[in-house]
């Protein structure tokens, strides 16, 4: 009995790759954590060591754990009170993370505050209420941030398709109180039945006077408003099966009324060969992206920097996490980006990395948001992690205070290299009218003084020189050389160490 079935099971494998083989689609090619990612497989989370090893971020940064454990964690929120919400999508919960009051930069804690929701992917806070996109609907309850209690949640908004290719709905408010809600396609590539597919709508924020506000968005997952121009901009993923490096996925500045090309066109106007081809009316009605992030990349959060609290060199630019790549022969993306305008130019640069080396990938970025301070958190829901991205004095996992005071900073240097570069730094410190803000007696009447008291037991040399380059808002950017870093660096710790 055991023999036979083993030869119908054998058979039935044979039978599956066979038909695999026969069947299997041109062009589609499966690299990555896709089985994984089928299966809701996690991945282990990472060690200070793979950590330390692996992830890169630009001078002046640094990144932690501020939550682990976290089943499938896609998108952020963070409450007036500095705590952090994401939906862990799959167990069909919504998290809340206790904001970090002990100093180790950490989550002080955690709790439940909703579950068996319907594949939960996006949340957003607006006029006192939680608002969640489920598959089918969106749904709100009354949430106190003071007492992290959570009211009954009701439908707001419903009607949207379920299944198909993409199932995940994001929400977003812009400036004036109107709900944005996107609906990716059903498909690769197809002509959609259900009108609310492949589009983002537009409604009040109780759901009513919906309308359709752009089409042709075939997976938008991420969208932020450009706090300088008011700008909406939201990232879009890609088709599939044309190769490993056509069509980019996009960056987009979504205007009411505008169709953006899927599934006609991609890229600048250029014809799909399923549909576009005999369609070029279409192709030529359709908007031609903004930016391009390569294909299969798979962007989806993005956030622009808050302007009174970003570091120098990022007011009015935008991270985009970039999922990664399953449909391509060599990994793409799996990495966060930052985005920097120009008039109509956008550059790009990477921001954290290190989350697939060399076809081995131990994370797959999904959204940012940022604390009142300036902190960036970023969710991975391949291993389950919410991470702290610090600047300045940002406390991050693993740069704890405490483990900063058992060393002296200038431990190092011998007393007359610290009496010449103290000498230099005081210049400096004069000269750039650093004791406007620090020192009470020198800051005009209303400048709210932050007073230098005991730098040795929060920082070391590299760390203020870090400070220096990516300082947090408000502190103003001054173009030191290394030297002269280094000089003010050993100045303040020598002068405001205790």
């Amino acid at each position: 009995m055991i023999k036979k079935i083993l030869g119908g099971l054998l058979g039935v494998v044979i039978l599956g790759a066979i038909g695999l083989w026969a069947f299997w689609p041109k062009g589609l090619v499966v690299n990555g954590p896709l089985l994984d990612f089928l299966t809701g497989r996690q991945a282990e989370t990472p060690t200070a060591d793979v950590m330390r090893d692996r992830f890169k971020l630009p001078e002046g940064f640094r990144i932690g754990i501020f939550a682990s454990g976290i089943n499938n964690a896609r998108t952020l929120a963070v409450t007036a009170t500095g705590d952090v919400l994401v939906t862990s999508m799959r167990p069909g919960e919504i998290v809340l993370l206790h904001r970090d009051e002990n100093g180790d930069g950490a989550a002080d804690g955690r709790n439940v505050i909703a579950s068996g929701l319907d594949w939960p992917h996006s949340v957003a806070l607006h006029g006192g209420y939680l608002y969640v996109a489920e598959t089918t609907q969106i749904v709100r309850g009354l949430f106190d941030a003071e007492t992290r209690e959570l009211g009954a949640l009701e439908p707001v908004f419903g009607g949207m398709p379920p299944g198909g290719n993409h199932r995940t709905r994001s929400i977003g408010f812009d400036p004036y109180g109107a709900m944005y809600v996107t609906v990716g396609s059903s498909c690769n590539v197809c002509i959609e039945e259900e009108p609310y597919r492949a589009t983002m709508l537009k409604m009040n924020a109780d759901g009513t006077d919906m309308q359709t506000y752009a089409t042709g968005l075939r997976n938008s997952v991420g969208f932020d408003w450009r706090p300088e121009t008011g700008g909406l901009y939201a990232t879009d993923n890609g088709r599939d099966l044309l190769g490993d490096d056509t069509p980019h996925c996009e960056l987009n500045l979504v205007q009411e009324g505008s169709d953006y090309g899927w599934p006609w066109a991609y890229d600048d106007q250029q014809p799909d060969p399923d549909f576009g081809t005999s369609n070029p009316e279409k192709v030529a009605a359709s908007k031609p992206l903004l930016h391009g992030f390569g294909a299969h990349t798979a962007p989806l959060g993005i956030r622009f920097f808050d302007p009174d609290t970003a570091p120098a060199g990022y007011a009015g630019a935008a991270l985009v996490a970039l999922h990664g790549s399953w449909n391509r022969s060599e990994l793409a993306g799996y990495k966060v980006v930052s985005v920097h305008f120009d008039g109509d130019t956008v550059q790009q640069r990477d921001f954290l990395t290190g989350f697939e080396l060399d076809e081995d990938v131990i994370g797959r970025p999904v959204e940012m948001a940022f604390g009142p301070d300036g902190a960036i958190y970023i969710s991975d829901d391949y291993a389950g992690v919410v991470y702290k991205v610090g600047f300045g004095d940002i406390a991050v996992p693993g740069f704890s205070v405490e483990e900063k005071q058992v060393t002296d900073p200038l431990a190092d240097l011998d007393a007359m290299t610290i009496a010449e570069l103290s000498a230099t730094g005081v210049g400096l410190y004069g000269e750039y009218g650093c004791a406007s803000c620090h020192d009470p007696e020198a800051a005009a009447e209303g400048v709210q003084v932050k007073e230098l008291q005991a730098l040795a037991s929060r920082y070391s040399i590299d760390d203020l020189k870090g400070l220096f380059a990516a300082p947090p808002g408000p502190m103003p950017a001054f173009e030191f050389s290394d030297m002269e870093a280094q000089a003010l660096a050993v100045y303040l710790l020598s002068e405001f160490g205790n």
